[in-house]
């Protein structure tokens, strides 16, 4: 991300440099199809684990602040003089891409390999010097459509880093992110992160809507093979990303995790006590969704805890699970430069039955809102074997929350915190208006209950503030380091909410 002050000092060095002849980029053409990154995967998988080689040092030595003093000039996009409705703008590897990965373009049936080209890139009288040799690349690239006006080209995907990838619906801010795939995340000997190391992008012909992407993953553990079909939205309407891959795994993979998602929570109203900030809430995601097999619709806000904690949800063929950013008033956040009510959600839409697993929750303490310490994935119960093929896939919607789930009442917010006798800890849970709510709330059935400690009846009521109702309770944790609590409304035996899980921690 390229800060601000970087940013004008950037535009005022374009503008005063001549436009670049654009450069011969080319540096090998070879015939491409799909298949072959499935047996480059395969074939990969017989050998041992060679990483990339990296690139020059001081790319790497560079300060965070100087490395904001190199940028795309975006006049030297990839098809910027073509009548082609996608445009792709390319990253340079260095600080935290210690290895380049290989970005071939697809025209016609040939894969056109990029060379590396320092005079892609605008820099201030402030970058260094640095050394290029046959070991420096791109760490990746973004795609440019029409998203709202003609002839205006807007970002609204990225691939960069291991096998991160971001997106964002038409008129959004970047936020949180996926991943090709997650292995041992919170295990105790660690995580593993292997790397697209290789991308084939199609050249995209006048009048498509769907953008593709291949990629060649590879790690100690496993390769394999991907490809992303990806379509921008109309304003309003989500990014859609249908994602189809085949893992070739080198060992038996043990924790895997499909569809991973990656954000940043720092706090919001149930744990605002623990920070000294003038804002209500920091966050790219606020919660968990879950629509799992049995059909019944899950909320979990998240939580930053004082130690990893991991979270799992038992399930089998699972509807569809992701991270919501669901407040979206900017007085939600009061941040007029972060602008968090504008980050996307990302929903999760298996593409085919799971079978049995586990949606797992991974939540790390974080004393900054610059680290993501928010995993969440699906978690297959079979262990993926040495030497077979896995094949998996599933949809992405980058936007706002999904329509085609349960109709139930939302909840809104959750705050947590010391109640008027500074003993019992108070829960009060906000859900949005519903249809489905009656006038007479006596006729709801409340369910509230703990793994543990002492826990009051709750009370529901309307709140005038939001137009919904309020679920509050008190509890008594007792001994109990960590209480797992869960809350639903039911009128006649049918649910009329979301089921709200959360679990409390000291």
């Amino acid at each position: 991300m390229i800060s601000r002050r970087a940013l004008l000092a950037g535009l005022a060095a374009t503008a005063a440099t001549p436009v670049f002849a654009k450069p011969e980029l080319v540096i090998a053409e070879t015939p491409f199809d799909p298949s072959m990154v499935h047996e480059m995967a395969k074939n990969l998988a017989g050998r041992d684990y060679v990483p990339q080689p990296m690139i020059p040092q001081p790319w790497l030595d560079l300060s965070y602040d100087e490395f904001n003093h190199i940028w795309f000039d975006p006049r030297n996009a990839v098809w910027i003089d073509e009548d082609r409705p996608m445009k792709m703008d390319l990253f340079t590897a260095g600080l935290y891409v210690p290895r380049p990965t290989q970005v071939n373009l697809v025209e016609d049936g040939i894969a056109k390999t990029l060379g590396f080209d320092i005079n892609l890139f605008a820099t201030t009288d402030q970058f260094p010097e640095l050394p290029i040799d046959e070991t420096m690349g791109y760490s990746g690239f973004r795609l440019r459509a029409e998203l709202a006006e003609k002839g205006l080209f807007n970002e609204f995907f990225v691939f960069q880093g291991a096998s991160y990838f971001r997106g964002i619906a038409n008129g959004q801010n970047y936020g949180l992110s996926a991943r090709g795939l997650a292995l041992r995340t919170g295990d105790p000997n660690g995580e593993e992160f292997p790397d697209f190391t290789h991308f084939w992008v199609e050249a995209a012909e006048p009048g498509d809507t769907e953008f593709v992407v291949h990629a060649l993953l590879d790690g100690p553990s496993t390769t394999g093979a991907y490809t992303f079909r990806i379509s921008h939205g109309a304003p309003g309407e989500p990014t859609m990303v249908d994602v189809a891959g085949t893992l070739y795994p080198r060992v038996d993979l043990l924790h895997v995790g499909l569809g991973p998602l990656t954000s940043m929570f720092f706090f919001d109203e149930t744990n605002r006590v623990r920070f000294d900030d003038f804002r209500p809430a920091v966050h790219d995601s606020e919660g968990l969704m879950v629509w799992n097999g049995n059909g019944e619709k899950l909320w979990r806000p998240l939580a930053n805890p004082t130690r990893v904690q991991i979270s799992s949800f038992v399930d089998e063929n699972p509807k569809g699970f992701g991270l919501m950013q669901r407040n979206r008033r900017a007085d939600d956040y009061a941040d007029l430069e972060a602008h968090y009510e504008n980050r996307p959600s990302l929903w999760i839409t298996p593409g085919e039955d799971w079978g049995a697993g586990i949606v797992e929750l991974v939540e790390i303490p974080a004393d900054k809102e610059i680290y993501d310490n928010i995993v969440a994935y699906w978690r297959p119960r079979e262990p993926i074997p040495a030497g077979s093929n896995y094949s998996f896939s599933y949809q992405m919607a980058w936007g706002d929350e999904p329509d085609n789930v349960p109709d139930v009442a939302r909840v809104t917010n959750t705050r947590i915190g010391k109640g008027f006798d500074q003993v019992k800890n108070v829960v009060a849970i906000d859900f949005a208006d519903h249809p489905m709510l009656p006038d007479d709330l006596s006729e709801v059935t409340l369910t509230v209950r703990s793994n543990t400690g002492e826990i009051s009846e709750g009370i529901l009521q309307r709140n005038p503030g939001t137009g919904g109702v309020r679920l509050a309770f008190s509890f008594l944790p007792g001994d109990a380091k960590a209480v797992e609590m869960r809350a639903q409304m039911h009128v006649d035996g049918t649910p009329i909410s979301e089921v709200w899980l959360y679990r409390w921690t000291i």
